[in-house]
């Protein structure tokens, strides 16, 4: 009897939660829906530019499961593979055909040169030429997928950890009641929370520079640009999730809530940061990528680290990032006033 009426107690209090109620049936759901339109998008069609090629070569060339663009010069076919609007180009020259992958992507890589494989033999057969050289504008052929999605994974771990850190800790200042007492003080709104935000930050800055330098000084990480973007990066994304973290801090009333956020809030990002092509995704789902800071950092980090890029290719995902952090310290002063009327 005892045993049941603890069971009962229990019951009750999960039941008068219903925050708890609705995010153990909600969230499983939003999480499984996701997975089902992120695995059951339809297979990558490459991207490839075809740079002086006989019209003979680029009828067979032309199959399903590839988009093929016809490129003037060399030149030009160069400039789209850096900006990444075609995933590898294809030249005639001397009667020989050279193909020139952009390589960061292991998965595309793969995909252009299964096409390619597929689509030789026919083109071998009419124009009787040899197999053609390849090259690679990033990476190689040694490349794997720790190296592609490593950067994604190193963002997404920075964002949880301190998104988890700071609203369990700015959670724990408001019901020890350390926020009431500073909010009877003199200070301003926008005083203390400039004052958290640094504070949490200056752990966050140290957490984040040993995380990256472990990552690619211990485990091989792929890095061909420079470290310090890199740094910049992380350390403003970890900025944005401690923003964060101390904002939703403030829907919370324990630590148990506030971990329910998640699911919500933090797993959804990692579908749409780029770990998972979201070209294959349903247009009408793929727009969420871009109302989430870890798909920005994800791209600053792998321009600089698999493509070598420097600050021209970043400074819009940082300059995203930034925007998501004062937003949030913005709502965050704003969300204040909850508790004590200025």
């Amino acid at each position: 009897m005892r045993v049941m009426a603890m069971v009962k107690r229990i019951l009750r209090q999960i039941i008068r939660d219903k925050r708890t109620v609705g995010l153990l049936i909600v969230a499983p759901i939003l999480v499984l829906t996701m997975l089902y339109f992120v695995f059951n998008g339809g297979d990558y069609e490459p991207k490839v530019g075809l740079v002086q090629m006989p019209e003979s070569v680029v009828e067979h060339l032309s199959v399903d499961g590839v988009r093929l663009t016809t490129i003037s010069n060399e030149a030009a076919a160069k400039e789209q593979l850096a900006d990444q609007e075609i995933d590898a180009y294809l030249i005639y020259i001397d009667e020989k055909m050279k193909i020139v992958l952009e390589g960061s992507d292991p998965n595309v890589t793969a995909a252009t040169m299964k096409w390619l494989q597929g689509a030789m033999p026919k083109q071998q057969q009419e124009a009787n030429s040899q197999s053609p050289s390849i090259e690679y504008l990033h990476g190689s052929d040694k490349m794997g997928q720790f190296d592609y999605f490593g950067p994604v994974l190193l963002g997404f771990f920075v964002f949880f950890f301190v998104f988890l850190i700071a609203g369990v800790s700015f959670l724990r200042e408001r019901t020890k009641g350390t926020l009431e007492r500073l909010l009877a003080s003199s200070l301003r709104k926008w005083e203390i929370v400039a004052g958290y935000v640094i504070g949490f930050g200056i752990f966050t800055m140290i957490q984040s520079t040993i995380i990256a330098a472990y990552a690619i000084y211990v485990l091989g990480m792929v890095m061909e640009g420079a470290f310090m973007y890199v740094l910049l990066t992380i350390l403003l994304l970890s900025l944005t999730a401690l923003t964060l973290g101390i904002l939703l801090s403030s829907f919370a009333q324990n630590e148990l809530q506030m971990i329910q956020f998640i699911p919500i809030v933090v797993v959804p990002q990692i579908f749409f940061s780029g770990l998972f092509n979201l070209e294959t995704i349903a247009k009408w789902l793929s727009w969420i990528s871009y109302v989430t800071p870890l798909y920005y950092a994800a791209d600053a980090l792998r321009d600089v680290m698999v493509r070598g890029y420097g600050w021209s290719a970043i400074y819009i995902d940082l300059l995203a990032i930034a925007g998501f952090s004062l937003l949030f310290i913005t709502i965050n002063i704003i969300i204040l006033r909850k508790y004590r009327k200025v």
